[in-house]
Order: C-alpha cells, then sequence, then structure tokens
C-alpha cells in the first residue's frame, strides 16, 4: 500500500488527467471526485471528471458541477494518468473503464475495507469516515491551502458518509477536520438542508406506499424494500429515495439489515445494504462482487426483481443463524 506522498510524486509527474468515481455516485463520491479537480486545476493541470451516470440532480448545487460529466457525453479522454475515488474495484466505474487504458498510471483513493488495491498507486484507509476526509489530509500534505468551495465538498461528503457524524465511522479526526472546514464562511445547517432534505409534497403518497409496502422477514430481522423502475421513476428526480428509507426502516428496533432491491432493467437489480453493529455487509457484497463497508454497502444482481429478492433476502438469512433472534 502506499502513502500520500506517492499520490502528490504521480501529480506532479503528469499534466493531463481522468478523474472517476463509481456509478451512481453519492454525496462522497461527487465530492471528492470535484475536490481533486479542484486541486489539479489549481496545480495547472488538464482535468476531465467522468462518471457512468453523471451527478444525481439532489447535488447539482454543490460547487463545480460544470465539471462532472456523463460518460456517454465523451467520445475521447485526452489523459495521462487516470485518478479513482471512492470505489471498491475497478469495475465499479461501469462505462468510465473504457477510456481507462492498461500501462498508464492509475491512481486508487478510497476508504471502502473491501478495496482490491487495483491501482499502480493505491492509498486505501478503511479508518476514515469518507474519501473526502482522505482527500483533506491529501491537500494538507501537499500544503495546497484551502477555500470556500473546497470545504463545502469536503464536509459535504465527510457529513453524508457519517449520517451526519452519527455512525461509527466518526473519528476524533472527523469532527478535527470537520472543524477547520466550518471556518470558511459557510452554514453547515443549510448545507445539511440541502443535503437531507425532507419529502416534497407531491411524492410523500409515493414514499408512504413504498415503506407500507416493505417486508419485514426472520424474526423481523431483515426489512426488504423492492423498487420496480416504474415505481422510482415517478419521484421527484431531486429526491433521494433509498437515503430516505435507510433513514426511516434501520431505527426500527430489532431489525439488523435493511435492503433496498432497485430494478435498473428487466434483467439488472442494484442491491443496496445498511446493517447494525452485528452485521457485515461488505462481506456479503463481496459473494455478488459488490463492496462497501461492514455496515453499507451493495451489489448488483443479473435477474428479475422477484428473483433478486429471493436470493438476496435468503443470503441474509443464512448469514444470521445462529444468532439469537
Amino acid at each position: 500500500m502506499n502513502d500520500l506522498k506517492d499520490v502528490l510524486n504521480e501529480i506532479r509527474r503528469y499534466r493531463k488527467f481522468l478523474v472517476t468515481t463509481h456509478q451512481n455516485p453519492d454525496a462522497d463520491a461527487v465530492s471528492s471526485a470535484l475536490a481533486a479537480a479542484f486541486f489539479l486545476k489549481s496545480s495547472g493541470k488538464t482535468v476531465q471528471v467522468l462518471n457512468e451516470d453523471g451527478c444525481p440532480p439532489w447535488l447539482e448545487f454543490l460547487p463545480g458541477m460544470s465539471l462532472f460529466k456523463r460518460a456517454d457525453e465523451i467520445k475521447r479522454v485526452d489523459y495521462e494518468a487516470a485518478i479513482v475515488l471512492d470505489c471498491g474495484d475497478l469495475n465499479r466505474v461501469g462505462s468510465v473503464r473504457k477510456f481507462i487504458h492498461e500501462g498508464r498510471p492509475l491512481i486508487n483513493i478510497d476508504h471502502h475495507v473491501t478495496n482490491d488495491a487495483f491501482g499502480s498507486v493505491n492509498v486505501v484507509k478503511p479508518g476514515a469516515s469518507s474519501t473526502c476526509e482522505i482527500i483533506f489530509d491529501l491537500l494538507q500534505r501537499a500544503g495546497h491551502p484551502l477555500d470556500k468551495k473546497l470545504a463545502i465538498l469536503l464536509y459535504a461528503g465527510i457529513m453524508t458518509d457519517t449520517g451526519s457524524f452519527r455512525y461509527e465511522n466518526t473519528s476524533a479526526h472527523s469532527h478535527a477536520v470537520a472543524a477547520k472546514l466550518v471556518g470558511f464562511n459557510f452554514s453547515p445547517a443549510e448545507l445539511y438542508d440541502r443535503l437531507f432534505a425532507g419529502i416534497p409534497a407531491a411524492d410523500i403518497k409515493r414514499f408512504t406506499d413504498v415503506v407500507h409496502g416493505a417486508r419485514l422477514l426472520d424474526h423481523n430481522r431483515i426489512y426488504c424494500v423492492s423498487l420496480p423502475k416504474k415505481t422510482v421513476d415517478g419521484f421527484s428526480k431531486s429526491f433521494d429515495l433509498k437515503e430516505k428509507i435507510f433513514s426511516f426502516l434501520r431505527s426500527m428496533v430489532g431489525v439488523e439489515v435493511v435492503v433496498i432491491l432497485t430494478e435498473i432493467n428487466p434483467r439488472e437489480i442494484r442491491v443496496n445494504l445498511r446493517s447494525g453493529p452485528r452485521f457485515d455487509v461488505a462481506a456479503l457484497a463481496q459473494k455478488f462482487e459488490g463492496g462497501g463497508h461492514k455496515r453499507a454497502a451493495g451489489c448488483k444482481i443479473h435477474g428479475s426483481l422477484a428473483g433478486a429478492e429471493k436470493t438476496m433476502c435468503r443470503a441474509i438469512s443464512q448469514r444470521l443463524k445462529g444468532q439469537s433472534p
């Protein structure tokens, strides 16, 4: 494993960079990519930021969003080195992988415990709260000055990945970094409201229908939500449905695993998992070629929504065996 000095040495060697992150990006992925891009551009580098899915609408207010491009909008990328952020394995960049050429430098910066060190330079810190926390450390190591744009991006990534500093990945260092960032004349309360906005009035009934349709399984230890594509498409584009479901359901007493299965198409299902302290969802996701953290992970299953639900819930139940209900 490498350290931040090795990353900076690679950055000094090259002028043109491709920056990317995982499919279906969250706030930590988007923010770390944009913060890295700002750092590179201020260092005189040329940067292209690509993602398979582009930026979710609910994050479009973040600084630098004009840099964040969908891969299908680009035909060719002229770069000398690539930086992949917040990805447990290279396949998670999806269609961006076609632009990543073998033999060129590949810098892998991540905090997922399941990361397989796919880069030529690898900085993987499972103890970090977020990839944004690692980018903060990189900027400090480089002696690069912070500004309001960087502070907002880094704070957004840290705040969301720590569940507003409530999850067990929140460390003393996370709080120390946050304390430095809030000195840059932005309102953490306003940023929280933008990132964790409530449910739009138009979506209230749809959301209550989804929650009502969720199933409790295995002595009420598994909460399972299946989302057909037409259901997801019915919600406002700015509404982060999965995060609202997780926030609502994971607080229920006795539930150890919450699983959301989202239909991408009739033969491909995205699976998102959250758990309590006794269940390692990262280990489970790895069995399905996914990954993540012990308490938050994901994968994809090829097949129907009903089939994926049966497969995943059976796998969770098997791992729960031996634990007292």
